[in-house]
């Protein structure tokens, strides 16, 4: 039978739905929805407290079809991406993901993202934002074929400590000596279907890759299989909080895309932002080689650390000084929480030389709004290092039976 109700035309509704939405949007209780790379999804299904303890406790599905998805193959996929990519692609295994990140000439970033290896010349790789433009113009000169697979891929975060029990009883044997960072095929009910042991809470968890023709039947066995280990759904905001906790980057919160920043000395670098780990000098030229080796050998002006704020007062937006009485300023916090599981007020804040050492104390300046008056705190904060939350079954395999 044909609807009364036409959907209305494109340009009245520009964003898209997920090959998920006819759930999220069952399941959704507060009516709260954001974009996401011309998506639709959820920021909130009932409320943030549940879902986050869901992930820490439980378990929870985490609607990740928005992430930009681009294919890369070719006789110079490798070494194209070995160009692009600040790390050594060459030692990336078929079958394991690595997180990466890209800079332009000047060494500031692009992007962060992750790269799938599928066969010897054929990669996937993932990030939060369209890069199209910058993959096709770094590719010319190398034998490469670049096309977005967005829309033909969807996919699913199964996040939190009964994850791997929800999802052999899902029906992925042998998921469990998925390593970290590992990816492998299965098939279930005749639906291939590939998962890799990636996410971005900081806790044991997995991502599901699929046809969007599967999208349906896979979340309604998940939640079947999950439903005697709490297994819910959790938005985006919950998502926040974790990876918080994890120490992990949100481009646009804790960094500004350098293709996007307008005002001078705004663009980060990865050794600015406590990613020295991800650049490797040791392997051919890179985008951004040369100005990231300079920037070293003179040392970093700035850098993102981990603080351990005092009080339980998130520090959202607080500037940071070097003293109490705020007489010289050093940062800016970037993100900020108060973490239900680790009991202590942390933050991510971009500081300046000779501040960001660790076990630095930096005064945060701090803004609460009580009953339409706002009052200003300064708060001892001390710099830490991250992540904050690292529990060992993340990394444990093969992970408790829970």
């Amino acid at each position: 039978m044909t609807s009364p109700y036409p959907s209305p035309p494109h340009f009245r509704r520009p964003l898209l739905d997920t090959p998920f939405a006819p759930r999220t949007r069952e399941l959704q209780q507060v009516d709260h929805f954001v974009a996401w790379a011309g998506y639709s999804t959820v920021d909130v299904y009932s409320t943030v407290e549940q879902e986050y303890f869901a992930v820490r406790n439980a378990a929870t599905l985490y609607d990740l079809t928005p992430m930009v998805k681009y294919r890369v193959s070719g006789a110079d996929a490798e070494r194209y991406l070995n160009r692009l990519v600040t790390r050594d692609v060459r030692k990336l295994r078929v079958g394991r993901v690595s997180y990466v990140v890209w800079c332009n000439d000047h060494g500031h970033i692009i992007d962060d993202g992750t790269v799938f290896r599928l066969a010897a010349q054929d990669f996937r790789v993932c990030t939060a934002e369209r890069q199209l433009d910058w993959f096709l113009d770094s590719a010319i000169g190398f034998d490469v074929v670049i096309e977005e697979v967005t829309e033909q891929v969807a996919a699913l975060a199964v996040q939190g400590p009964t994850s791997a029990y929800i999802l052999r009883r899902f029906g992925l044997e042998g998921l469990e000596r998925l390593k970290p960072f590992e990816l492998a095929e299965f098939s279930v009910g005749g639906r291939p279907l590939m998962a890799s042991r990636t996410g971005f809470t900081g806790d044991l968890g997995y991502e599901l890759w699929m046809r969007p023709e599967h999208a349906l039947g896979v979340w309604d066995e998940l939640m079947a299989a999950g439903r005697t280990r709490g297994l819910r759904p959790i938005g985006s905001q919950a998502l926040n909080m974790v990876r918080i906790e994890a120490g992990f980057l949100l481009p646009n919160v804790d960094f500004v895309s350098a293709e996007h920043t307008v005002r001078v000395d705004r663009e980060r670098t990865p050794l600015e932002l406590g990613l020295a780990w991800l650049v490797d000098f040791d392997k051919p030229h890179f985008t951004g080689r040369r100005a990231l080796l300079r920037q070293q050998a003179a040392g970093l002006r700035r850098l993102l650390v981990g603080l351990d704020v005092a009080g339980n007062k998130p520090a959202h937006n607080a500037l940071l000084y070097a003293e109490e009485a705020g007489r010289r300023e050093v940062g800016s916090v970037t993100s900020a929480m108060w973490s239900p599981t680790c009991k202590r007020n942390i933050a991510l804040a971009i500081v300046d030389a000779p501040f960001h050492a660790t076990g630095t104390t930096v005064w945060a300046d701090i803004y609460l709004n009580r009953e339409l008056v706002w009052e200003r705190r300064m708060a001892a904060s001390r710099v830490v290092e991250r992540p904050f939350f690292a529990p060992e079954r993340r990394r444990a395999t093969p992970p408790a039976d829970r």
